[in-house]
Parts: C-alpha cells; sequence; structure tokens
C-alpha cells in the first residue's frame, strides 16, 4: 500500500511538473505551472513560485503535509496559486527533503534555506523580501509552526525575523510531539515514530511549544478542522502558549470540514478557511 501512495504521488510530481520553467526564467512555460527554483543541491530542495501582477507584491510561502515522508510542492498547493495571486501575494510552493532520509530538523533548514534564497530573487521575482506569511499544512503546519518559534533556523539563514509579517497553520496535530506520541491509539503513530523516534529529548527539541519563550513570529492564525480532537487540542495549547509570550494569535476551529477540504479551502474563494486566511493576511 506505501508503495503504491509513493508511485501515485511520483506520477503526480511528473506529470505536473512537465515543462515547467527552469530556474532564471521569470514566467512558466505553461498555464498554471509555476517556476522552478533549485535552493539547494538535493533533488527535493525544489520550489515552485507564481507571480503577482503587483510589482513588489507580498509572498505567500506555502509548506505541504505528508506526515513528514510523502508529499509535494504540487500535490499540495492546489488551486492556492491563482487564489493568493488574485489577492496581490506572491506565491511559493516548497519540496523539501524527506524521512527517513533527513529528520524534521534538516527539513526546517530546508525551508529556512528556501526562503533565504525567495528573498536573494525578491528583485527578480517582484516580491517584498521583508513581507513573506509562511502557511503549513498538516505535518507542514508543524514545520511552519518550528521555524516560526525556534527562530534559529532562520537566523543560521540569514532571514531577520521580521521578514517574516505571520504564521499560518492548518490543521496540525505535532505542535507538541511527545504530547501526540503519548496517544497510543492514534493512528497515525508510525508517522511520528519515523519522524521523531523514541528520544525524549528530540521530541521536545523538534517541538513547537517547547519554543514560544523564545523570540518568535509575532502574528499567529492557527486553523482546525472543529471536530478533530487532537488538532484542536495541540492548536488551543500552542495558541494558548503563544499568546501568554506575547504573540498575537487567533486559533478557530473550521466547522463542517476534514483534514483534507481545510486545505483545499484555503485555496478556494468564499470559504470559512479562505475568508479567515484573507482577514488574516490585509
Amino acid at each position: 500500500m506505501r508503495r503504491s501512495i509513493c508511485a501515485a504521488a511520483v506520477a503526480i510530481i511528473l506529470v505536473a511538473t512537465s515543462g515547467v520553467a527552469q530556474e532564471g526564467r521569470l514566467w512558466p512555460s505553461r498555464a498554471n505551472a509555476g517556476v522552478e527554483i533549485a535552493y539547494g543541491n538535493d533533488a527535493k530542495q525544489r520550489l515552485s513560485y507564481w507571480r503577482s501582477s503587483n510589482r513588489r507584491a507580498p509572498l505567500m510561502v506555502f509548506i505541504h503535509g505528508g506526515g513528514w515522508s510523502l508529499g509535494s510542492k504540487t500535490a499540495g498547493s492546489g488551486s492556492k496559486p491563482g487564489f493568493y495571486n488574485a489577492n496581490g501575494y506572491g506565491f511559493a510552493s516548497l519540496d523539501y527533503r524527506l524521512v527517513p532520509n533527513v529528520r524534521p530538523d534538516d527539513q526546517a533548514r530546508d525551508i529556512a534555506t528556501a526562503i533565504a534564497k525567495l528573498r536573494r530573487d525578491a528583485g527578480r521575482l517582484g516580491v517584498d523580501p521583508n513581507h513573506i506569511v509562511l502557511m503549513g499544512h498538516s505535518a507542514g503546519a508543524h514545520l511552519a509552526a518550528l521555524v516560526s518559534s525556534d527562530t534559529r533556523y532562520l537566523d543560521v539563514a540569514g532571514v531577520p525575523v521580521s521578514a517574516i509579517r505571520g504564521t499560518i497553520l492548518l490543521d496540525g496535530a505535532g505542535y507538541d510531539v511527545a504530547r501526540q506520541m503519548a496517544d497510543h491509539r492514534n493512528r497515525i503513530l508510525r508517522l511520528y515514530d519515523a519522524a521523531f523516534g523514541k528520544d525524549p529529548a528530540v521530541q521536545r527539541a523538534l517541538s513547537p511549544i517547547t519554543h514560544v519563550m523564545r523570540p518568535n513570529i509575532s502574528r499567529w492564525l492557527i486553523l482546525h478542522v472543529a471536530d478533530r480532537a487532537d488538532s484542536a487540542e495541540q492548536s488551543q495549547a500552542l495558541g494558548a502558549r503563544l499568546k501568554a509570550n506575547g504573540a498575537m494569535v487567533s486559533v478557530k476551529a473550521i466547522p463542517d470540514s476534514t483534514h483534507g477540504s481545510i486545505n483545499r479551502d484555503a485555496g478556494t474563494a468564499g470559504t470559512i478557511t479562505a475568508n479567515a486566511i484573507s482577514a488574516f493576511i490585509k
């Protein structure tokens, strides 16, 4: 089953990225295909970028989910490029190296490195390097939260914390990794085992909730499926801790949603999710 999922993901990537422009060109070679940009030497260290009509647009950076071991920038972004371009934002969707080849801290480094690359290319891409919003779904929400709370990843990459104007989390449940892994009824515990291992010190270090006392991103929008207990608990706990340490945080339960629909709706005008995000980024 796992092999078939991986094969399907590879097929989606190959079909979706055929004909994508190489780095150095500002526009894609076919409709709806982002410009592909390398930010490292690994095949997974790639991002796709969709340019806004604004000459110096704010930038939305999306981090896909997939349990830290699956997923892609193409499949995860869905209709978001067009939606955020229409709202005046440049849009970037990131690939990053996957478990078991790396750990989540390596993935966080990839994300910070990709942001640094986008900032260096800001003039060519038509974006404001000091007005960036991060968005992540599922495992991508954990990684967005980790980079936004433990800002040492940004520091090492040379990205000033002030350049990240906000962080949007879509139905993550790994903000406190140790607490999530302690629930052995969790059907996706094997994904956490593969990503974080058994060492409590590693689990704590890679939990965003551990780093709320550090300097962190000042504005957060944390969205979760209304009837998903673990995501609701983790979202509310992270939000409360961030608020207690001076961040501006809005935690919202999205009714009549699923783990998949909350991600799709983040790029679909008129949905509760998109409306909440639009209000936040304006």
